[in-house]
């Protein structure tokens, strides 16, 4: 049962990389590309990895995107994309170049899945560390104060225009 639900939410995660490819409409291919983060952040959770998962979904899919979104909303006539321009050709080039790269890598390793959940705890040690005793408590919100003030900036330029 473990293996249907891999498989079944990687094909999920190609499909909606493919789209987030072939959709004209940019609003639609962002919508894609939270849909793949989705997938990526369940994945993670199949294979324990707790902690990748929650900061997959909470920076990716709810910082990321949503930074994306709000973009492409504030950004005038961006719905349909930009043409094909004249690199086309060199685009698609590298893109085989690096499709066959991975493909390489993808078949000459030997991948292995975790049987057991792990036997340590693997947030509390991390949580303790970032907002503990001696912790960055103080840097983390600094930092949190400064995005949103850079968010709210970005917004207050573009809305002025």
């Amino acid at each position: 049962m473990p293996d249907l639900v891999f498989y079944g939410l990687a094909a999920l995660a190609v499909v909606s990389a493919l789209a987030v490819l072939l959709v004209r409409d940019v609003f639609r291919a962002a919508l894609c590309l939270i849909v793949l983060f989705m997938t990526v952040a369940a994945i993670y959770l199949m294979l324990h990895a707790d902690f990748l998962a929650i900061v997959q979904i909470l920076i990716y899919v709810g910082a990321i995107s949503v930074l994306i979104i709000v973009a492409i909303m504030l950004t005038r006539d961006a719905r349909q994309g930009q043409p094909l321009g004249a690199l086309k050709y060199v685009a698609g080039l590298v893109s085989l170049l690096l499709l066959g790269a991975i493909s390489w890598g993808i078949i000459n390793t030997q991948f292995g899945l975790p049987q057991n959940p792990p036997l340590d705890e693997t947030i509390k040690p991390l949580g303790k560390a970032l907002f503990g005793d001696p912790g960055y408590l103080l840097t983390v919100q600094i930092a949190a104060v400064l995005l949103l003030s850079a968010i709210l900036g970005a917004v207050a330029v573009i809305r002025e225009k």
